[in-house]
């Protein structure tokens, strides 16, 4: 655990993680230099109210940053392989995201006997289903709220909360965060699918890949899908795993979907749900990202009839397969979320 009082930590990057994490580190009482690439980065006028004069540089990162540094927070938007970077870890300079940050802040004032932590990612899906999931949380009537790189950043959250913090973070968290993620050890956690995305930062869908799977590090349930080999690989020995996917599950706990007579059923092992009729959210892709949110709700120990009857009310994300009208028996979608 990292105590954070007068050390000197270097924040590289602002926008919006990088500016939580300023905030976030005088809060703590640290000394905070902060740099970054660009000539004017957003967040920097806010910025210059948390840090003192001469520490802000913007413009080409140089190892002179590093100059009695104790720490460095990374911003997302920062490779580990930036030549700063690296040779902050040659000099065995730690380097931590907001999402370690917030993991060790949970551990330091054993946060975690009266909260749960969710996690999710995936290079598709993961916003809809982090929203999902602090919808069904919500509905089994727990304090919830989802944070990450859905935004706000979580350790915006943990400030604005003080004291009454949630009982369960939904976080969905990015492949970037999860690089500089040791200690979070949630209690369920996804990867929902793996496929071609951030080539220009990783190796290969290989890399990637096991960039996504340190989701998976502590003792928490791990939610798999079925439909990704990627994701079912990333089984862990003795770690209890609970699949979901769009065909009949064979196990009791698992997820699926069964159909008969021109029904789509939502299923666990055996028992029928809900018809996919019933959901207010349309595709395929919905009705597995619907599965996903119950085996991660169901993880936790929520009640099924809660989760159910909040996933028939729950009507999905702006822009991403909206049912925005019906003129003459045609529904009209819209999808303008859908880029990738």
């Amino acid at each position: 655990m990292t105590q954070l009082k007068d050390k000197f930590v270097l924040v590289l990057g602002l926008g919006e993680t990088g500016l939580s994490l300023v905030r976030w580190l005088s809060a703590q009482g640290a000394r905070l230099r902060v740099a970054d690439s660009r000539s004017e980065p957003p967040g920097l006028a806010e910025a210059g109210q948390y840090v003192a004069g001469g520490q802000i540089f913007c413009g080409t990162f140089g190892n002179a940053l590093l100059d009695g540094i104790d720490l460095i927070a990374i911003s997302p938007g920062v490779p580990l392989r930036d030549p700063v970077v690296a040779e902050a870890m040659a000099r065995g300079i730690p380097v931590v995201g907001d999402i370690e940050l917030f993991a060790q802040q949970l551990m330091n004032y054993d946060l975690r006997l009266t909260t749960k932590v969710i996690a999710i990612t995936g290079s598709n899906g993961k916003t809809t289903v982090t929203s999902m999931v602090e919808h069904l949380c919500k509905a089994a009537g727990k304090d919830a709220v989802a944070a990450g790189n859905i935004s706000p950043a979580v350790l915006d959250v943990v400030l604005a909360r003080g004291a009454n913090q949630p009982e369960i973070w939904v976080l969905e968290l990015s492949s970037f965060q999860l690089e500089t993620t040791a200690t979070l050890n949630a209690d369920a956690a996804t990867v929902l699918n793996i496929s071609e995305d951030h080539l220009d930062r990783y190796a290969g869908i290989d890399a990637y890949a096991v960039a996504k799977a340190r989701i998976f590090v502590g003792s928490g349930v791990q939610v798999l899908n079925r439909d990704d080999v990627r994701s079912m690989g990333m089984a862990l020995p003795g770690r209890e795993v609970i699949t979901f996917g769009l065909d009949v599950s064979s196990h009791e706990k698992d997820f699926g979907v069964e159909r008969e007579h021109g029904d789509i059923w939502l299923m666990q092992g055996d028992q029928r749900l809900l018809r996919v009729s019933e959901l207010n959210i349309a595709g395929m892709h919905n009705v597995a990202n619907a599965l996903a949110a119950l085996a991660l709700c169901r993880a936790i120990d929520l009640p099924m009839p809660a989760l159910l009857e909040a996933l028939r009310s729950f009507r999905g994300l702006p822009h991403r397969v909206e049912r925005v009208a019906e003129i003459d028996g045609v529904v009209y979608y819209d999808d303008s979320k859908g880029t990738n």
